[in-house]
């Protein structure tokens, strides 16, 4: 299939630098995909940093990539040659545990993340199995669907995992890459939507992606003052919050849910859950199905992420920018190999 041209740290921590590699020859049930282009998570950089402990090197970051299929493995179903598809978090899943035999692909023990063990999407061609590669419906543009695959879903999982209905009452802590998706998402869905953010300078932002009020994160007593009044509270943040409070601001059966990846043990009361009966959770991304259904929802409701664009040739700034913070709120890399 010819040499792949990426760009690649080649140890933890390191610049990317151009990197070649020969992918071998294209499996079965693998496609290939033609990046156009890829969004930059802050899971690429954890996976540079070697933050998780699991990153081998020479390292092809990228897992929100957008392209045509370039080519098809002799088993793959349901794709064509020159169709316009995305990829995610995850490459490949093993399609026969109890997991993927019942939807949660997401959640199979054997699944192949796209950047761990797995060269990604910072790329001119990029693969994964043909179950993972999901077409991308019309309505929703290619050159912002990136983050759409990985923190997108993320975030609008949890509104299907849990009922979420069009009278609950939301709450997103932190107002960032995932969460102004979340915004957008649980505002579309019909919820009452509160955000919570430590940046005074976004609050005007999220009432504008959809927010119907804005409360301090950094405010215990502002959080406690609407005690009892969400049902779900969104944490996308990975920083430690006023847990005793956000728990105080669920209402009964009310559940606060973790996706952000908060570095720090997060204590919980058995008092704070029992009395309310409240939930303390957390999911991964989403299967293939929920990743579709999502790309639907976004058609439907005109929905896209806030990005700014990168060359790919520009791809150590465009991690420098997210490294300090200063993205709104995701970047997106075009191929330009």
């Amino acid at each position: 299939m010819g040499m792949i041209k990426s760009w690649a740290a080649k140890a933890a921590g390191q610049a990317l630098e151009r990197y070649d590699y020969d992918p071998g020859p294209l499996g079965a049930e693998e496609v290939e995909i033609a990046v156009e282009y890829c969004g930059v998570c802050h899971s690429d950089l954890s996976m540079i940093d070697n933050e998780w402990g699991m990153a081998s090197f020479p390292l092809v970051p990228g897992h929100e990539v957008v392209g045509r299929v370039a080519a098809l493995g002799s088993q793959t179903k349901g794709l064509q040659v020159g169709q316009l598809v995305g990829l995610g978090w995850t490459a490949a899943s093993c399609m026969h545990c109890r997991s993927c035999l019942g939807g949660d692909h997401n959640l199979c023990a054997h699944a192949q993340p796209t950047i761990v063990g797995h060269h990604g999407g910072f790329a001119d061609r990029v693969r994964g199995h043909w179950a993972w590669v999901v077409p991308l419906p019309e309505g929703v543009r290619a050159e912002v669907a990136g983050p759409l695959l990985c923190g997108g879903i993320t975030v609008f999982n949890p509104l299907l995992e849990f009922d979420i209905l069009p009278t609950s009452r939301v709450g997103v802590a932190g107002i960032g890459g995932l969460g102004h998706m979340a915004l957008r998402f649980a505002r579309a869905w019909g919820c009452e939507v509160t955000a919570f953010t430590s940046s005074p300078d976004k609050a005007q932002e999220a009432l504008e992606l959809g927010a119907h009020r804005v409360v301090s994160s950094r405010d215990g007593t502002a959080i406690r003052a609407i005690a009892g009044q969400l049902d779900l509270i969104l944490v996308t943040a990975n920083a430690a919050l006023d847990w005793d409070a956000m728990l105080t601001a669920l209402g009964p059966r009310g559940r606060l849910h973790v996706v952000g990846a908060v570095p720090q043990p997060i204590p919980v009361p058995a008092f704070s859950l029992i009395f309310g009966q409240k939930q303390v959770s957390g999911s991964p991304s989403g299967s293939p199905t929920a990743i579709a259904r999502m790309l639907d929802f976004c058609a439907r409701h005109g929905i896209e992420p806030m990005v700014e664009m990168f060359p790919m040739s520009e791809v150590n700034q465009a991690l420098e920018r997210l490294r300090t913070g200063k993205v709104r709120y995701r970047a997106v890399l075009r191929n330009d190999f």
